[in-house]
């Protein structure tokens, strides 16, 4: 399994440290880790959080994987990051300045994954600098990442949530890699 490259000093001080190797099929963008992700320093790490189960009944990973098991992506060629890497808590509640954008397209240059798929409308659209944004492909690249958005899968967005364009993901990533 590939291994993520040292982090910098700077990076070391990351609520959670990014999951990228060069080269990855797909990483998955969201906003800020949650405080519950911070605190078990693993991704997506609430139970109410339906990353983990959308993973795998979208057919992007074979079988049902845990929050601390997150680093096992890589052997599925599938990276982790977020737009804010120095604070966590719900998006409302992050300081002005938390995402930044240009971060996020230096690790894209860096280790340019095929699709980046942000977990999130918000994350999206942070990261693009756009009032709106739909779910599904988009048309635009990203440092020439294919670029897709999700429903965001944490329980706070129960009333949005829908497998649907996960399983859209899955489909493209296999097929447009």
């Amino acid at each position: 399994m590939p291994q993520p490259e040292p982090q910098t000093t700077h990076a070391m001080r990351q609520i959670l440290p990014d999951l990228l190797v060069p080269g990855l099929r797909l990483v998955f963008c969201g906003t800020a880790p949650s405080r519950r992700s911070a605190a078990e320093q693993a991704y997506y790490a609430h139970p109410g959080n339906r990353f983990w189960p959308a993973l795998h009944e979208s057919g992007l990973v074979p079988r049902r994987l845990y929050p601390q098991e997150y680093p096992e992506l890589l052997s599925f060629g599938i990276g982790l990051t977020d737009l804010a890497k120095h604070h966590s808590g719900n998006d409302r509640d992050l300081p002005a300045g938390a995402f930044d954008r240009e971060a996020l397209q230096a690790r894209l240059r860096r280790y340019r994954p095929t699709w980046l798929a942000f977990t999130s409308k918000q994350a999206a659209r942070a990261a693009l600098a756009v009032p709106w944004i739909g779910y599904g492909l988009q048309p635009q690249t990203l440092e020439s990442c294919k670029l897709f958005v999700l429903p965001s899968p944490s329980g706070q967005a129960r009333g949005h949530w829908d497998l649907r364009p996960w399983i859209e993901l899955a489909g493209l990533s296999a097929i447009r890699s």
